[in-house]
């Protein structure tokens, strides 16, 4: 690169309910900046805060030629920062994935509060499945076990990797789980076993649940925040008796993933990023709902107005809300 020359980077956005990820790439797809943020009901307040910190971080003269968003918020995510591509997550996942481990065939997904299972052949999704419902097994779950057992959720893994004779716990709901896990410590199990028993209750469970009558073939990739975890890779690795990848940025895939897209999109229509500006970090941006009674399906449509004018409207099962009126 020459000198003055600016650097291209791509912004890809993942706004989840419990997490909020930002990351940077250039155009080789290579980091260059991220963070990861605590989403606290405050999904605007969060990308905001999360695009003034990448902001901070980018080389001088860095130019923003793409922005991808994804997460279970993408759809306000994209109208706040001017996204290119707004894309769901098991696309953003596999696309990142298939960067890292390009032979990958089945993708595990623990968020904070969700899980996900990918299936690929020749780098094309084939199959998934969600689970959006059920606590028991993601991050939130660990994380109040943690805290229940005076721990730092780093310290569980850890923990876990200790045990020779875990103890089986009923993981397939997060009151039954607890239950069994302060019985087995009034029985005087040791508390490695426990935990890596909690570990493998977690992971039979994830497999229940999404796994069931899919074929799950190596390479087997382990992603989300849920991946810090050795002591649940250890348990996926002896359920399924295969090796389990964790990639690096395993906690920032999605993210990563809308930004590959995003760049995608730039090079193949060959148009002008749409994205705001670093400077829609300071705009004050306003969220309000209501029920449209138009028909009876009542849908709740969103809307998010920035200085008293309505921006976007979604959520309705037909176009009816989604065209907004410019401004004179």
């Amino acid at each position: 690169m020459g000198r003055g020359e600016a650097v291209e980077v791509y912004l890809g956005i993942d706004i989840g309910s419990v997490t909020t990820k930002l990351v940077a790439l250039d155009a080789q797809g290579e980091l260059v900046a991220y963070n990861y943020l605590r989403t606290q009901g405050r999904p605007i307040a969060m990308v905001q805060q999360g695009l003034r910190d990448v902001a901070s971080k980018l080389p001088p003269g860095a130019q923003v030629c793409g922005v991808g968003t994804t997460g279970s918020a993408r759809y306000l995510g994209g109208v706040i920062v001017g996204a290119d591509v707004v894309k769901n997550e098991i696309t953003a996942h596999a696309i990142a994935t298939l960067r890292y481990v390009p032979d990958v065939q089945t993708i595990l997904e623990i968020g904070g509060q969700d899980s996900k299972l990918i299936i690929l052949r020749d780098g094309i999704v084939t199959d998934f499945a969600m689970n959006t419902v059920c606590a028991a097994g993601t991050g939130s779950f660990l994380d109040h076990q943690a805290h229940r057992l005076n721990l730092r959720i780093e310290e569980l893994g850890e923990l876990a990797l200790r045990s020779r004779s875990p103890v089986r716990i009923a993981g397939r709901c997060t009151v039954f789980a607890e239950s069994d896990m302060i019985h087995k410590q009034q029985l005087g199990h040791r508390i490695e076993d426990i935990v890596y028993g909690l570990c493998q209750a977690l992971v039979r469970n994830y497999l229940n649940n999404l796994a069931a009558g899919k074929e799950l073939l190596p390479p087997v990739v382990f992603q989300g925040g849920v991946a810090f975890n050795r002591g649940i890779v250890r348990a996926f690795e002896e359920a399924l008796g295969t090796e389990v990848i964790v990639p690096p940025h395993h906690e920032l895939m999605g993210a990563i993933g809308a930004a590959l897209l995003a760049q995608e999109q730039i090079s193949l229509n060959g148009h002008r990023t749409k994205f705001k500006g670093f400077e829609v970090s300071e705009a004050n941006y306003k969220t309000s709902s209501f029920e449209c009674q138009a028909c009876p399906n009542q849908c709740e449509i969103a809307q998010i107005s920035l200085d008293g004018q309505v921006i976007a409207r979604w959520g309705g099962r037909c176009d009816r809300w989604e065209r907004v009126e410019e401004p004179v």
